[in-house]
């Protein structure tokens, strides 16, 4: 009798790495964000900016990300991505973070404005005469401009725009038709300031300030002559507002995304915010009107906008606050620049970075308003994605206009929540001759480069500058990016290839040196990754650093994976949204994710690779998101001098990798851990003074000395 077969044991099933999610992801980002607020050792009034920062972040998530999971909850999807689940799970750390705004501002900060005399005064603690200021300015700048709406068959309950101050009021008696309509809708509108400080003839030597909704409660009355004002609450409601336009089925997307911008205001409802008084049957009666479930009511302790909170910041502006200010920070004139030297002859020496906000932007406008006035100049072409309402820059583009050089500008204009201005300023341009295209339809035009052809004796020369950031003198001033100047004729020439094919949507050449999205920097990247791990089986040394926004491409990620499981060292600095986790046992041991949240917003996008002694260094404008790599047009670009190239590794990589102070860690469990002091003790740059005080202190420290000591240097 034969014996039965072995029995097997099955081998053990390899590991699955789950990604953590995204939109919990953006939330603890803002969670990092929040902790600028909570420190004491943050000047008050920077601390209060912070807590604002978090409220305006908030809206855009709730604007954005939220109506996804909202319609999943609604139709009762049970699985997937979007589900009854997921809205819940979302709507509970939404609640969480909210709740420990409004308990940080009123349990911390608004005590600690008090302490120095500022006060945001309520009615009940108003003195006669200071009701009676608020009285005089209510019936001089609000009364004009309120229609209170009560509610019947001919009256339904009105438009409410998205993000306005409204009030819902419950009335007793009849109207003066001797009809029952016991609510009434009050809404404020947008142009009226949500601040105002109160003149020092009644202040009492104190800086004091009362609040519009304060000022409508006080006179609510006043609005209902003949009724009973029973119950009442402040509320406003979020709504969904990403455009969405179909754009091979338009024929004019300029015309198209106006016509749309129309109907932001009132997209879906996705929050509802009242008064944490708010009486249950209005707020049960306001869900209904937005058709919105319970977790979608936000009962707050304070004012239903704390972002309008940046309005008081703005309103204090004397000199002996300014010690709860940050201390105002000069940047350097670009170190390796000198004031009044030519441009293009410094770029024909060597290529120029600019480390913003370090380095002034102003050497970037400088660069432009030598091209602009210069004759041998002849054609400027430029991407603008953000540059603002109020810009030098563009004025710079129509003094070009204007002496008869040929101007192109690649306007996006789905540009989100600056689709306006950009509308605006694409409309200025082309009615004064410039050539203004749009980019690809179905692509948002991402990248930022700018492009200058000089005659120079019998042959054209270009000059160009990529950056990281936008073009945008105001943000940048609070964010941090390279901006790159060149003349090198590779990757000019590249720079030329792409405005052509913008333009003309002809097929691109072969290119020397840039990565473009959406053709091959995803599979560029991946390349590289997976060329690193191979290399490290054989036993080469290698090392990935890379630091970007956000970090969300399921094909990057895998390919980070593999190549960490072959034993390339990985560091990932992402400020923002993450889903891949790191330190996960026996699948991401090799990966650490770190995110640096300082004074400035990190902007940067820098990627490292390293395979035995030969060094790349790529900078971008994308992120690692597959909107990025598929859906934008999107630059990346080496830096191939080695000086310069070394720069950015010791300002954006090392120097990241040590802060000690302002960065928080990504442990397996998918939780953010606040760095204390130098977690990368053994490798090259460490440094006692980013331990102590950070990354982006100890860059503003360098760049300061630089700047006092450097004297004409080129």
């Amino acid at each position: 009798m034969s014996s039965p077969p072995a029995v097997r044991e099955a081998a053990p099933a390899a590991p699955t790495l789950t990604l953590l999610d995204r939109d919990h992801s953006i939330l603890a980002f803002n969670e990092r964000v929040l902790d600028w607020a909570e420190r004491s050792t943050v000047p008050l009034i920077e601390r209060l900016r912070y807590l604002c920062i978090v409220s305006s972040n908030l809206d855009e998530f709730f604007e954005v990300r939220v109506a996804p999971h909202l319609i999943a909850d609604s139709v009762g999807d049970q699985a997937g991505a979007y589900s009854i689940e997921s809205y819940e799970k979302l709507s509970a750390a939404a609640h969480a973070l909210v709740a420990k705004q409004y308990a940080l501002y009123n349990d911390a900060l608004m005590p600690a404005f008090a302490v120095h005399d500022l006060h945001i005064i309520s009615h009940g603690e108003r003195t006669p005469l200071q009701r009676k200021w608020v009285y005089d300015y209510f019936e001089r700048e609000v009364r004009p401009l309120l229609i209170p709406v009560g509610l019947d068959p001919s009256h339904p309950f009105p438009q409410v725009a998205n993000k306005s101050l409204n009030f819902i009021v419950r009335l007793g008696g009849k109207d003066a038709f001797g009809r029952e309509n016991p609510i009434a809708i009050l809404k404020v509108p947008r142009v009226l300031p949500r601040l105002i400080r109160m003149p020092a003839k009644v202040s009492g030597g104190k800086t004091l300030f009362v609040a519009l909704s304060s000022i409508v409660r006080a006179h609510l009355s006043s609005m209902f002559p003949g009724r009973e004002v029973g119950e009442f609450s402040q509320f406003r409601v979020t709504r969904h507002s990403d455009l969405a336009v179909d754009e091979e089925d338009v024929k004019n997307l300029r015309t198209a995304l106006r016509q749309g911008l129309q109907h932001r205001h009132y997209g879906q409802a996705v929050r509802l915010e009242v008064s944490a008084s708010c009486a249950e049957s209005l707020a049960t009666f306001l869900l209904a009107q937005f058709n919105l479930p319970a977790q979608a009511l936000y009962r707050v302790h304070g004012p239903v906008n704390l972002a309008r909170l940046t309005q008081l910041i703005d309103l204090i502006d004397e000199p002996r606050f300014q010690a709860l200010r940050f201390t105002p920070y000069q940047p350097s004139f670009p170190v390796t620049l000198s004031p009044g030297q030519s441009f293009f002859d410094r770029l024909q020496r060597s290529d120029v970075l600019i480390h913003q906000p370090f380095e002034s932007f102003d050497g970037v406008l400088a660069f432009l308003r030598e091209a602009v006035n210069d004759p041998q100049v002849l054609a400027i072409k430029q991407t603008i994605y953000r540059t603002g309402t109020d810009s030098e820059l563009m004025d710079l583009l129509r003094e070009a206009v204007r002496r008869g050089k040929e101007v192109m500008v690649v306007v996006e204009l789905k540009a989100r929540f600056d689709e306006e201005a950009n509308i605006n300023w694409a409309e200025m341009l082309e009615s004064i001759g410039a050539q203004v295209v749009y980019g690809v339809v179905g692509l948002k035009t991402h990248a930022k480069m700018l492009l200058v052809t000089r005659r120079e004796g019998k042959q054209m020369r270009r000059y160009g500058h990529l950056s990281t950031g936008n073009y945008n003198p105001r943000t940048a001033k609070l964010y941090t990016d390279i901006s790159h100047l060149t003349t090198d004729a590779l990757l000019t020439a590249d720079m030329e290839a792409v405005f052509v094919h913008l333009a003309s949507q002809s097929r691109l050449p072969k290119l020397n040196r840039l990565w473009l999205a959406p053709f091959d920097l995803h599979r560029n990247l991946v390349t590289q990754i997976d060329a690193l791990g191979a290399a490290a089986e054989q036993g080469e040394p290698t090392r990935i650093v890379a630091k970007m926004n956000a970090l969300t491409d399921d094909a990057l990620i895998a390919a980070l994976v593999r190549a960490g499981q072959k034993g390339v060292k990985i560091d990932l600095i992402v400020r923002g949204a993450c889903t891949l986790p790191a330190q996960v046992p026996g699948l991401t041991d090799n990966i650490r994710v770190r995110s640096v949240i300082g004074r400035f917003l990190e902007h940067s996008r820098v990627f490292y690779f390293r395979n035995g002694k030969d060094e790349s260094l790529y900078l971008s404008s994308a992120d690692w998101m597959n909107r990025n790599m598929m859906r934008r047009v999107e630059l990346a670009w080496p830096v191939t001098d080695p000086s310069l190239r070394q720069r950015l590794i010791d300002e954006c990589l090392v120097a990241y990798l040590h802060d000690g102070r302002d960065a928080w860690d990504l442990g397996a469990d998918g939780i953010y851990r606040r760095v204390d002091g130098d977690t990368h003790p053994g490798e090259e740059g460490a440094s006692r003074s980013i331990e102590a005080h950070g990354a982006q202190a100890a860059l503003m420290g360098r760049y300061a000395s630089r700047g006092l000591h450097r004297g004409g240097r080129a």
